[in-house]
């Protein structure tokens, strides 16, 4: 069977064609350029560019590969959740052409469709269940038990910003490039000294599951205020405040690595504390990441050290391209979605 995916739930726009499990077309157009100004995606935005690049996505996906579009036997689109205006452009696209075409249309939820990115390029096989999962990306934080393959319990999440969040307004704070993760951890390896602890390692309860990230945001805050207040002191002799003029005057490139390395090394420890913590009180075998924390590559491979110690098996996206949203991940869970109810 052949599965047209549209996953346009945020800022790309992508499509992909499956033959069953097998991915034999992708197309993701992006719009990081155009949110640049903003540092941040506006959801109207988003969605006019959605409108724009919609046929013109399609035509590259379909062009990749000997079908068209009547010999497409399903059509799969993210439902929710996400930016809803984001979501309606490719919603109205999908079941316009499932409608046309007379072909099943299949809803997908988007944070379920990141933890089924684990099964690309994969046999089920290879996931054991039951198994922990934990998902971060722009607005959500979560750890799932995976009990069987439709079976999701939520375990904890964050009872205010993501940890990718934080990584975004850090980013904003020292005046850099957006999306911050990959600038983070980009200014985090240039550090070579050990970790401090400059800032503190909050978990909330002994035994929660549960995040909090919000009040590391306000700890860089203060470490940026205070670093520059000291070096404009010594350079001017009067006090200034945090301006995006006065950081760049200010905050040294030396500041801002260890910022960037004590920041990113903190969220990380507090991720896999929490991830192990669930993985004990649930006495599995097999933990699982997902969304845009499983491309962090200092993450996965600390969770690999660990993982190998305490003898869980680990999973993440077979390639990064996984890891951010993506049609793809969209077909995957779209045939697992059919085959169940055939």
């Amino acid at each position: 069977m052949y599965i047209l995916a549209f996953e346009t739930s945020c800022d790309d726009t992508s499509i992909a064609i499956f033959e069953d499990t097998r991915l034999i077309a992708l197309d993701t157009k992006s719009q990081i350029k155009e949110h640049l100004p903003t540092c941040w995606v506006v959801p109207e935005v988003a969605a006019r560019l959605h409108a724009n690049n919609v046929f013109l996505v399609l035509e590259n996906v379909l062009a990749q590969t000997w079908l068209s579009l009547d010999q497409i036997d399903y059509i799969a689109c993210t439902e929710d959740p996400w930016l809803l205006p984001s979501l309606y452009v490719w919603l109205t696209v999908a079941k316009t052409i499932s409608k046309l075409l007379n072909k099943p249309f299949i809803p997908i939820n988007h944070i379920q469709a990141h933890i089924f990115a684990n099964l690309l390029e994969r046999d089920l096989g290879e996931l054991e269940f039951p198994s922990v999962c934990l998902t971060v990306s722009g607005w959500h934080n979560e750890i799932y038990l995976w009990k069987s393959l439709f079976e999701l319990e939520l375990l904890g999440q964050t009872q205010d910003d993501s940890a990718w969040e934080a990584f975004d307004k850090v980013a904003k704070m020292i005046w850099e490039w957006f999306p911050g993760g990959p600038v983070v951890s980009k200014l985090a390896s240039e550090y070579n000294w050990e970790f401090k602890w400059i800032f503190p390692k909050v978990l909330l309860d002994k035994e929660s599951l549960n995040f909090s990230f919000s009040w590391l945001k306000s700890s860089v805050k203060r470490e940026i205020d205070k670093r520059i207040a000291i070096l404009s002191t010594e350079n001017i002799s009067t006090k200034v405040s945090a301006t995006r003029e006065n950081a760049i005057n200010f905050l040294t490139y030396e500041d801002k690595i260890e910022i960037c390395f004590e920041f990113e090394n903190t969220v990380i420890d507090i991720l896999t504390t929490k991830l192990f913590l669930a993985a004990e009180q649930k006495r599995i075998k097999s933990i699982v990441l997902a969304w845009g924390v499983s491309a962090n590559s200092k993450l996965k491979r600390i969770i690999s050290e660990e993982a190998n110690k305490k003898g869980y098996k680990f999973l993440y996206p077979s390639k990064p391209v996984y890891s951010q949203d993506n049609a793809a991940m969209v077909g995957i869970l779209a045939y697992y979605k059919i085959i169940k109810n055939k």
